[in-house]
């Protein structure tokens, strides 16, 4: 390990706070406890802030896979701060096949992409064909978060509709797509929960989460109780 990389790490455990640490452990089952440090998301994104742009911090991005948990969303939150479409890309595609968690796949967002959805479209439609659990759900996540609102087609629900898969992780993230996709669409959307297009699962899922959603009016989820309980 080079000596900045062996800085940053001891950065890191200056950081540790035990309890978060328990705390964190407990709800990311696929992340195994030794790999976990305890740094609080906060901290994580400040030390990004500090290391963006820096020798120290290119020099860290080179570095796949990391150790650590905390190292592997420092490692995004540095992807976000790049302001190059392109660079910006090809880091995240270095780093989705080391992807082994739903949260730091689900903090990991450039901020350039927001600014060119048109260019990141074909990127999120293969990382949804993968065969890496990490890597759907992460092209799902794109999908909700740039493509549900101005720029909206009705195909989209087709594609997340279309993803198939017995793994949990995807699952959630194809259910939250649609509940998420209920608020900001809901005509386009309502057939897909209303009708058995979805896996029985993900359908009662994507129902449930709509139901907790403070973004669904008290309308919808009226008709929302009335169909999960004619399931």
């Amino acid at each position: 390990m080079s000596d900045a990389a062996q800085q940053i790490r001891q950065k890191l455990f200056a950081m540790q706070d035990e309890s978060y640490r328990a705390f964190q452990c407990r709800l990311m089952p696929t992340v195994p406890p030794e790999r976990v440090i305890g740094v609080r998301i906060p901290a994580l994104r400040a030390l990004a802030r500090e290391l963006a742009g820096t020798p120290e911090g290119e020099a860290f991005l080179g570095r796949l896979p990391h150790a650590y948990y905390e190292e592997d969303n420092l490692h995004g939150f540095l992807l976000e701060r790049i302001r190059d479409y392109d660079a910006a890309l090809a880091g995240v595609e270095a780093f989705l096949p080391y992807m082994d968690n739903w949260a730091t796949c689900d903090t990991t967002s450039p901020r350039v992409f927001a600014k060119n959805t048109d260019r990141l479209l074909e990127p999120v439609r293969r990382w949804m064909d993968s065969d890496r659990v990490y890597t759907v759900r992460y092209g799902l996540g794109m999908l909700m978060r740039y493509y549900l609102d101005d720029g909206f087609r009705p195909e989209y629900l087709e594609w997340a509709g279309a993803v198939d898969s017995e793994e949990y992780y995807v699952r959630m993230m194809v259910a939250w797509f649609f509940a998420t996709a209920l608020a900001k669409q809901p005509e386009a959307a309502w057939p897909w929960v209303a009708e058995p297009w979805l896996s029985p699962w993900v359908r009662a899922k994507a129902i449930q989460k709509a139901l907790e959603s403070r973004r669904i009016t008290p309308e919808q989820k009226q008709a929302l109780r009335a169909l999960r309980d004619s399931l």
